[in-house]
C-alpha cells in the first residue's frame, strides 16, 4: 500500500508546473534591466547608454508617478527622497487642507483601510462573483429560467465549476507540497547532517520512488541556492504559504474582508473612503514596482530606478488577492486628479465586477493627460482571447483609452525564451515588453530582492514614460505612448510559446501590436525629433 501512495504522488508530483520542479534558476547581471545588449549581452532597455549618451547636463523636471498597488515602504532608504508629499496638505493635524475629500493625504491614499485597520487578504473576484449569485441560483428551482435570467445563470455555473476546479487544484496542490516536505525530512533524518550539499543528495541511495524523486529535485536545484534552508523557504515554504493563502482567503467563498473598510461596497459613485496608511500591512510587491520605477540612481547604495527624477505616490488598493473594482476606479481618480502624469497599474484579474466604474475613471485619467501602464499578466494567456481586466476597452462601446500600454514580460536571452514563459501576451491587447524575469529591486525595511512577472515589467515601461515626461514635458500622454511604441527593438526571430502540453513557434509580431522590446535609448532620440 506504501509503494502505490508513493507512485501516485510521484505522478501528481510531475504534473505540477510551477512548484517542485527540476529546473535551473536563470543568473542575470544586475541591473540588467537598464544594459545595453550590443555592450552587455543581455536584452535590457538601454537606460545607462541613454544617460550616458543623450541626457548628460540635459534639463529635466521632476514626474509625478502613481504607483496604484498594495502599499510602499516610503522610508526605504533608496526611495524615500523621491516619495511624493502632497504640498498642500499640513501633516497630523486631522484636517482636510486641501480641500480633495483625503484627511492628511501626506503621499498618497489607502482605499481597502478604514479606522479599523487594513485589509490585507481578499477574495478573488471569481470567488465574490460566485458568493454574490449564490443565493439568487442555487436554492430556487432553475429549470424554467429565460432571456436574460438564463444567460445570468449560466455565466454563474460556469464561474462557480471554474471555482471549484481551482479549489481542487490548490488542494491536491497543498498536499503534495507538505507531502514532499515530510518526505525530505525523512531524508534528511538518514543523510544525518546539519546542512547537507549537493554531493551528499548525489550519494544517498533512496530507499523508493518518493525518495528518488526527492533526490532529484534536491541534485538538480540545490547548487542554485545559498544553502538547504535557503531551498526550503523559496521551493517549499514560500509555496505551501500561497496555496494555503488561495484555500483560507482567495477561494474562500465564506471569507470576506470588506466590513472593514466601512463603505457602501455597491455604490460605485462613493469616492471618499480609507485611510492615509500609503504601506499597509503587506508592501513587498509595491515597494519593488517604485525602485524598478525611480530608486534613487547616484546615492551609491542599492538598485538604480529607470527615471532619475520621479516624485512616487502610492495609492494602496490591491490586497493580497483580487482588487476590486470600486477601489481602482477611486485610486485612478485620486492619482489623476491630484497630478500624477504617468500611473503604474501591476494588477489584473480575469474577472470584473464594476467595469463601468473603472472605465469612467479611465476617461477621466484621460482628459488628464495621463499614461496608464498596466501589466498584462502571468497567465501565458492570449488576451485577445482570454479576457484580462483592468483593460483600455469601454464596455459601454465607446471606444478604447489611447494612453494606455499594456505591457508583457520578457527576459534577458536574445533566443526562443525571449518572452518570459509566463507572460500574457496578444497581437491586439498587449503593446509592447519589457525586462520581467529575475529583476533586482526595493524590498521593505530597506532590503532588496529578485522578482519576476508582468508585475516588473510594466514600471520598466513607467519609469521609461516618466523619463521622456522628465526630460520632454511638453509631450501629451499620447505622443509618449507613440514614442514608446515606435521606438521598441523589433524581434526578428521566432519565440517559444508554450501551449498546454506542447511548443509553439511564432513570431514577436503575433505576440504584441509593435513586435518589440522597448528602448530608452531609441525613444529618446525620437523625443528630441518631437
Amino acid at each position: 500500500m506504501k509503494k502505490i501512495i508513493l507512485l501516485n504522488l510521484l505522478v501528481l508530483l510531475i504534473s505540477i508546473p510551477a512548484y517542485l520542479t527540476a529546473q535551473t534558476a536563470l543568473k542575470t547581471k544586475a541591473n540588467w534591466q537598464n544594459l545595453d545588449f550590443k555592450t552587455d549581452s543581455v536584452f535590457g532597455i538601454s537606460t545607462e547608454k541613454a544617460y550616458n549618451e543623450l541626457l548628460k547636463d540635459k534639463k529635466h523636471v521632476p514626474v509625478l508617478v502613481a504607483v496604484i498597488d498594495g502599499g510602499i515602504d516610503i522610508n526605504h532608504e533608496d526611495l524615500k527622497q523621491v516619495i511624493w508629499t502632497n504640498p498642500g496638505e499640513v501633516a497630523g493635524n486631522n484636517a482636510d487642507d486641501d480641500k480633495n475629500g483625503y484627511v492628511d493625504d501626506i503621499h498618497g491614499w489607502d482605499f481597502i483601510g478604514s479606522a479599523k485597520g487594513d485589509v490585507q487578504y481578499d477574495n478573488m473576484e471569481l470567488t465574490r462573483f460566485v458568493r454574490s449569485n449564490s443565493t439568487r441560483f442555487d436554492g430556487p428551482d432553475t429549470t424554467s429560467l429565460k432571456g436574460t435570467d438564463l444567460t445570468a445563470f449560466n455565466e454563474y455555473r460556469k464561474a462557480r465549476n471554474d471555482l471549484n476546479e481551482r479549489l481542487k487544484k490548490a488542494q491536491r496542490t497543498y498536499f503534495i507540497i507538505n507531502r514532499f516536505s515530510e518526505m525530505l525530512d525523512g531524508l534528511l533524518i538518514k543523510i544525518n547532517k546539519p546542512d547537507p550539499k549537493v554531493e551528499d543528495f548525489k550519494n544517498y541511495e533512496p530507499a523508493n520512488e518518493g525518495e528518488g524523486y526527492v533526490k532529484k529535485i534536491l541534485v538538480e536545484n540545490l547548487g542554485s541556492y545559498k544553502d538547504l534552508a535557503d531551498f526550503r523557504k523559496n521551493e517549499i515554504d514560500d509555496a505551501r504559504k500561497h496555496f494555503k493563502e488561495l484555500l483560507d482567503y482567495h477561494l474562500n467563498v465564506d471569507y470576506d474582508p470588506r466590513s472593514i473598510i466601512g463603505d457602501n461596497y455597491l455604490d460605485s459613485s462613493e469616492h471618499f473612503y480609507g485611510n492615509n496608511d500609503v504601506t499597509g500591512p503587506d508592501a513587498d510587491h509595491a515597494t519593488h514596482v517604485a525602485g524598478i520605477i525611480g530608486a534613487v540612481r547616484d546615492n551609491n547604495i542599492g538598485v538604480k530606478g529607470v527615471a532619475n527624477d520621479v516624485m512616487i505616490m502610492s495609492v494602496r488598493t490591491v490586497p493580497n488577492g483580487d482588487e476590486r473594482d470600486k477601489d481602482v476606479a477611486n485610486a485612478i481618480r485620486y492619482a489623476a486628479a491630484n497630478g500624477a502624469k504617468v500611473i503604474n497599474m501591476s494588477f489584473g484579474k480575469g474577472y470584473s465586477f464594476d467595469k463601468k466604474a473603472v472605465d469612467e475613471a479611465v476617461k477621466f485619467a484621460m482628459s488628464k493627460d495621463v499614461l496608464l501602464v498596466h501589466a498584462a499578466g502571468n497567465d501565458n494567456n492570449n488576451t485577445d482571447v482570454e479576457p484580462h481586466f483592468p483593460n483600455r476597452t469601454y464596455e459601454d462601446n465607446s471606444g478604447t483609452a489611447q494612453a494606455w500600454i499594456e505591457v508583457g514580460a520578457s527576459g534577458p536571452k536574445d533566443d526562443e525564451t525571449l518572452k518570459a514563459s509566463f507572460s500574457n501576451y496578444g497581437k491586439t491587447n498587449v503593446d509592447v515588453f519589457a525586462p520581467g524575469v529575475n529583476i533586482y529591486s526595493t524590498t521593505p525595511n530597506s532590503n532588496y530582492q529578485e522578482h519576476d512577472g508582468t508585475s516588473m515589467a510594466a514600471p520598466v515601461v513607467t519609469g521609461l514614460a516618466a523619463l521622456i515626461r522628465s526630460y520632454y514635458p511638453k509631450l501629451t500622454a499620447l505622443q509618449v505612448k507613440e514614442i514608446i511604441m515606435k521606438s521598441v527593438v523589433k524581434i526578428q526571430h521566432k519565440i517559444k510559446l508554450k501551449d498546454g502540453d506542447s511548443d509553439r513557434r511564432l513570431s514577436f509580431d503575433k505576440l504584441c501590436v509593435s513586435g518589440g522590446i522597448v528602448n530608452a535609448y531609441d525613444a529618446l532620440k525620437l523625443a528630441a525629433t518631437y
